[in-house]
């Protein structure tokens, strides 16, 4: 049996808890039934639209189905508070599946679709998982394959059973259909009286989402009911949104920012619409927004680039019912967000935040320069920040700083991370962010850029550390260092520098191949490589990344001519 949650949970101190609830913050209602009481009042009103499937759901279907996989869930023997690592693709059945788990108390652990055997096992096992939600198959890769090679694992080292629930048409034997777990009820009224009276408490885990990770693979962030409901309700009012709302999402819909930033979960519970789709290719995402009358959506600034020149090319005309277009995930330059609206017609929302809590907007009424130049002010105004020196001084108004942070939706802790604990989070509860920002005197946030040694490719974090890790395995190599090489469109990839050992030699296909067999993420495997006779010091003898970081930009600098 998985241990509970709540022996690996830090809490937010009862005095903080009882603050936030008395001030309104937390509404001491579970998510999912947030949604139902949404259903209750707009039934008819169209909820979920997956043009792939072919699929349209109005609230109550929507309510009818989830509740309808809660059940199933249960009679499978997945109960409240275990945990069901989730990597699906951006469909209906995401969306039914996490609204089953929120209404049951079953947890999902989002994982990205990119992740394979070695961060799913990682997953499977510091969550201690029962179960995990797959396509049959997904860009050519097998992934109802790995997930039975990962409950065999499970089963063979702990005894437990463990369910591999599988959406497509080639299902194994051993695979649970997930497309008729999630179909419509039989007894809908059953469901639902059954759910109202077993649900989960809204100081319960509601999701675990994943943390960039500077030291290797991700941590495991415990969001609660009350504070994610509070994450997505309070970001769909900055957005706008209402129940005449229709929102893409065509980012990974695991991620924090697509999901309740205000994602799909605020567009739901404000009564509004939702509208999936697998990629934001430029011609489909274009195709889409015009066909359902899309009004929000969210991007990373390289998909907002594309999104850019694809319209400079053949006409923004399909864009015209998109009022809002976020961008989040990294900063985005500023010469590209002057550009927003007037080439695509909506209005732009920069967005800086993390999976761990604090999230900033520009607002859609901010002078143009304000919207264009910054990354936004907090969302709360119980978010409390600060911008420190190497010593937690505060630094002077309008100097750079570290940002700290806390809030009625930051968590005090990693679940499970007693070390990574004291690292990230100081005694008196302040999140570490590891973004180094400016204040301007309206209080809005630039990034400046980042403490931490990770590197941002379009929006996906990568620990420099896990690559360095797995590169130190092969046995030509030295020494080996992973840093930031800035890139036009991603805004960073992966530059490996390298001191082979002596008489050995060394390529980047060399080093690709072998991470690609060792089965991480293609989203962290390099995709440059600088030879070395040896890597540069600090004077207190560690390798300098700031140095490396400066190196490499000037190479590419030179290469081009810039």
């Amino acid at each position: 049996m998985p241990s509970p949650i709540s022996d690996h949970v830090v809490p937010w101190p009862d005095a903080e808890a009882r603050r936030y609830a008395a001030e309104g913050y937390w509404a001491g209602v579970p998510l999912g039934h947030l949604l139902r009481e949404v259903a209750g009042r707009t039934p008819g009103a169209p909820a979920l639209i997956d043009p792939v499937a072919g699929l349209r759901l109005t609230h109550a279907e929507l309510a009818e189905r989830a509740d309808a996989a809660a059940v199933r869930l249960l009679e499978l023997g997945i109960g409240r508070g275990d945990r069901i690592v989730v990597q699906l693709g951006n469909g209906w059945e995401f969306v039914v599946l996490t609204l089953a788990c929120l209404r049951a108390g079953i947890v999902p652990v989002m994982a990205l679709p990119g992740h394979r055997r070695a961060e799913l096992g990682y997953l499977a096992t510091h969550a201690e998982a029962v179960a995990i939600a797959v396509p049959d198959r997904m860009r050519d890769f097998d992934h109802q394959g790995l997930g039975h090679e990962l409950a065999d694992e499970v089963r063979a080292a702990t005894g437990a059973d463990w369910h591999v629930l599988v959406a497509g048409d080639d299902l194994g034997p051993a695979s649970v259909d997930l497309r008729a777990l999630c179909a419509p009820p039989a007894e809908p009224e059953a469901d639902r009286a059954r759910l109202d009276a077993s649900g989960p408490g809204s100081r319960d885990v509601a999701v675990f989402l994943l943390s960039g990770g500077t030291t290797g693979l991700p941590k495991l962030i415990a969001r609660t009911h009350d504070d994610y409901a509070y994450n997505a309700l309070a970001s769909a009012d900055i957005a706008e949104m209402d129940v005449g709302t229709v929102y893409l999402v065509s980012l990974p819909a695991g991620h924090n920012f697509p999901l309740a930033c205000p994602g799909l979960l605020g567009a739901l519970l404000k009564g509004g619409r939702v509208v999936t789709l697998p990629s934001p290719e430029p011609a489909r995402a274009f195709a889409t927004i015009a066909a359902e009358g899309v009004t929000h959506t969210a991007a990373v600034p390289a998909i907002a680039l594309r999104w850019l020149e694809h319209a400079a090319e053949h006409g923004a005309d399909a864009l015209r019912t998109l009022r809002v277009l976020q961008v989040g995930g990294a900063r985005i330059a500023d010469e590209p967000a002057r550009k927003v609206k007037p080439t695509l017609g909506a209005t732009l929302q920069q967005v800086f935040g993390m999976a761990e809590g604090l999230l900033n907007y520009t607002r859609l009424d901010d002078p143009d320069d304000m919207i264009c130049t910054t990354q936004g002010r907090p969302l709360s105004p119980a978010d409390e920040v600060r911008l420190v020196d190497e010593l937690d001084n505060d630094v002077p108004e309008g100097e750079p700083g570290l940002l700290l942070t806390r809030g009625p939706y930051t968590p005090r802790g990693y679940y499970k991370a007693a070390e990574q604990n004291a690292r990230a989070f100081s005694a008196d509860g302040w999140y570490r962010s590891g973004d180094i920002c400016r204040r301007t005197p309206e209080g809005n946030l630039i990034v400046e850029g980042r403490d931490k040694d990770m590197i941002n490719r379009g929006g996906e974090k990568i620990s420099a550390e896990e690559v360095e890790n797995l590169i130190y395995q092969l046995p030509a190599v030295g020494q080996v260092a992973a840093v930031a090489m800035p890139d036009s469109v991603l805004g960073e990839r992966v530059c490996v520098y390298v001191v082979p050992r002596p008489g050995a030699s060394m390529t980047l296909e060399d080093i690709r191949a072998w991470m690609e067999g060792s089965g991480v993420a293609r989203f962290k495997i390099p995709e440059h490589l600088v030879i070395v006779e040896e890597l540069v010091s600090t004077k207190v003898g560690k390798i300098d990344k700031k140095a490396l970081r400066a190196d490499i930009a000037h190479r590419l600098s030179a290469q081009t001519g810039t």
